[in-house]
């Protein structure tokens, strides 16, 4: 899965604190997750979605294989 999140943060202004606190997460898990190297639940992709106000699949995007 590759995720847009660091694109999203800069665009908006966000250091990773900043987004963790907002979705209720630690800043290791942004981290994670934009490392794409965690797979984030669906409540923490909504949160995540949500502060950028952008659907989930703008966010997380996933591969033919991965939806197989």
């Amino acid at each position: 899965m590759k995720s847009r999140l660091k694109e999203l943060r800069a665009r908006d202004g966000l250091n990773q604190s900043e987004l963790a606190k907002r979705a209720k997460i630690s800043r290791q898990t942004v981290s994670l997750i934009e490392r794409e190297e965690y797979m984030p639940s669906l409540l923490i992709a909504a949160r995540i979605a949500k502060i950028f106000n952008e659907p989930i699949e703008n966010i997380f995007l996933f591969t033919k294989e991965e939806l197989s």
